[in-house]
C-alpha cells in the first residue's frame, strides 16, 4: 500500500511539473522589496515574491520597501511556496515568516503594487492594494505614484527621445 502511494505521488509530480513543494530556509539577503535570498538545501536560492512589484531603487518608497522586507524577514526562517520560475531563473513564490505573508504585508503597507500581469488570480492582493489606496498608506500617500514597470520602461528609454 505504501509503495503504491509513493508511486502515485511521484507520477503526479511528473504529470504536473508545475507542482512544487513548499520548503523553508533562512533569509540571508534582501536585494530589494520583492527579491530575497534564502538558504535551501545547502545553497542560496534567489526568490522573487509572487504577485507583487515593489518600487525600484531610486523611486519613491523603493528604499522603504527594502527596509520593510529586511525587518520582516532578514535572518529569519521563511516558508517558501514556489509558483513558478522567472526568466532570470529565480524562484517566484509566496513567502511567509512566522505565519505571515511577506507578499501580502508589503501590499498592505502600501509598499508594493498588486502585479496584475502575473497574478490575476491573487484577488486578495488586489483587495489589499485597494484598501491601502483608500487609506493613503505608503506610496499611495503621494499623488500619482509611478508603477515600477513604467519606471523601468522609462529608465530604459532615457536618452532616446
Amino acid at each position: 500500500m505504501r509503495k503504491t502511494a509513493i508511486a502515485l505521488i511521484g507520477l503526479a509530480l511528473l504529470t504536473f511539473p508545475g507542482i512544487t513543494l513548499a520548503w523553508s530556509g533562512k533569509v540571508i539577503a534582501v536585494h530589494d522589496g520583492d527579491t530575497i535570498s534564502v538558504m535551501h538545501s545547502g545553497r542560496v536560492e534567489k526568490v522573487r515574491l509572487f504577485g507583487i512589484d515593489c518600487p525600484e531603487r531610486g523611486q519613491d518608497f523603493g528604499t522603504r520597501a527594502k527596509e520593510f522586507a529586511a525587518d520582516f524577514a532578514f535572518g529569519k526562517i521563511a516558508e517558501v511556496s514556489p509558483v513558478d520560475r522567472d526568466q532570470y531563473g529565480r524562484t517566484v513564490a509566496w513567502v511567509s515568516v512566522e505565519g505571515k505573508s511577506l507578499n501580502k504585508e508589503l501590499v498592505k503597507a502600501g509598499l508594493a503594487w498588486w502585479y496584475r500581469r502575473h497574478a490575476e488570480d491573487a484577488i486578495e492582493l488586489m483587495d489589499l492594494e485597494c484598501e491601502a489606496r483608500k487609506n493613503k498608506v505608503g506610496l499611495w500617500s503621494r499623488p500619482n505614484p509611478v508603477p515600477p514597470w513604467k519606471f523601468r520602461r522609462n529608465k530604459r528609454h532615457e536618452g532616446y527621445d
